[in-house]
């Protein structure tokens, strides 16, 4: 007995040691940060779309993509269709973009970029991927230029809900994703440490891609293993709030439960490839940083630890006390974090009033995930089914 109490106080030490860690990193948001000059145009685009059965959604983010504030003779447009069931290449087509077709067989995003990027390194100065549901600003393209001119290698977009008002899912994504961009890169934005790589919305330039070789993820989630090797090299992920992408969430609590284990189970097999090589080299704050960042699944889990020992040695009506503290503490707090995250994204918390109060669901939902990811990992990239209204005029309703 003496030996498990000693075990749940390191584990606690460890947890407060951590989680302080990134509430601080949080908090740096405060810091003033000096946005990167704005430059001419100059760095010549690939804008790669990887489409799987994107029909109804492909012509939208085409649209978006041609009507670029940037010299149209400076960059192409790139659908890749695999494993298509419907038209999405004659879509494509249609909307007057280049197609491409991988060299393989294809089972899930980064494979479709390593072969496509093999095909395509050395004709462009960097690359831009996103998600065929997503609505890109005018600017992305000059605002990307402007990093690539101050020294990025590799950079990340803001990324937005299109839908946030549709009900509390993805209204739920929408601040999730916004706790991304001022809890996690907002802070390190100044400072020699990534941006969270959310696999929508970046670029990478070609010099780096020649420098690793390619394109070479294994994992599914390819977007935080490639910043895992990014880091292993001392290059950080650049944060580029003012390049913006909306991006099309589920509505329907399952199909987000079976993506955001898909994403756990990625993250956990990017920790457990990664960890040892990123402490295991020339100390670095970004290497540690990076490694802080993708084990954060196993610390939440460890986190439970103490508040289950608490649970077992205590009475039932101790236990019962320890649950609704916890309960309320979290919930509580969740609230408060889900309301300050819409005011911050300009969001109407009247009409997000939903994802507000169901945010601690959406939250406390990541736990089993990543107890199920432990034991059971998904094999292969399944498609979200999109709905026909991921348009501009979508986002001009959405920034109301």
């Amino acid at each position: 007995m003496l030996m498990l109490d000693i075990f749940v106080d390191i584990v606690k030490i460890l947890v407060k040691i951590l989680m302080g860690y990134t509430a601080v990193m949080g908090i740096l948001f405060l810091i003033p940060w000096k946005k990167y000059p704005v430059v001419s145009p100059k760095t010549r685009f690939a804008v790669l779309i990887p489409a799987r059965n994107e029909e109804n959604v492909i012509s939208h983010i085409v649209e978006s993509l041609q009507s670029q504030n940037y010299p149209k003779d400076l960059y192409d447009i790139i659908v890749i269709p695999n494993s298509c069931t419907d038209d999405t290449e004659g879509a494509a087509l249609r909307a007057g973009v280049k197609v491409m077709h991988c060299t393989g067989p294809v089972a899930t995003k980064g494979e479709v970029l390593h072969q496509i990027l093999d095909c395509i390194m050395g004709s462009y100065d960097a690359y831009l991927v996103f998600d065929a549901d997503n609505i890109v600003d005018s600017e992305f393209l000059s605002r990307m230029n402007d990093a690539v001119a101050a020294g990025a290698k590799v950079a990340k977009s803001r990324q937005y809900a299109l839908n946030p008002y549709d009900n509390w899912v993805s209204g739920g994504y929408d601040l999730y994703f916004q706790s991304h961009t001022i809890l996690h890169n907002r802070g390190r934005a100044p400072f020699n440490l990534s941006a969270k790589l959310v696999g929508t919305g970046f670029m990478v330039t070609d010099a780096l891609l020649q420098e690793m070789g390619g394109w070479n993820t294994v994992t599914l989630t390819e977007d935080i293993e490639f910043a895992s090797q990014c880091a292993m090299l001392g290059y950080k992920v650049y944060f580029v709030p003012d390049a913006i992408t909306y991006d099309e969430q589920p509505l329907s609590f399952k199909v987000s439960m079976r993506q955001r284990w898909r994403w756990s189970a990625g993250v956990q097999s990017v920790a457990n490839r990664y960890t040892s090589r990123l402490l295991s080299m020339r100390p670095t704050w970004l290497r540690w940083d990076l490694a802080s960042h993708i084990n954060m699944i196993y610390v939440q889990l460890l986190g439970l630890v103490p508040v289950l020992y608490g649970l077992f040695s205590s009475t039932f009506g101790g236990a019962l006390k320890i649950v609704g503290l916890a309960v309320l503490g979290f919930a509580g707090s969740s609230v408060l974090m889900a309301l300050f995250l819409c005011v911050t994204a300009r969001r109407n918390p009247m009409k997000q009033w939903k994802a507000i109060l169901l945010y601690p669901l959406f939250l406390i939902s990541w736990y089993p995930l990543h107890v199920r990811a432990l034991f059971n990992k998904p094999k292969t990239w399944k498609p979200i089914v999109h709905g026909v209204d991921s348009s501009r005029e979508k986002v001009k309703e959405t920034v109301k």
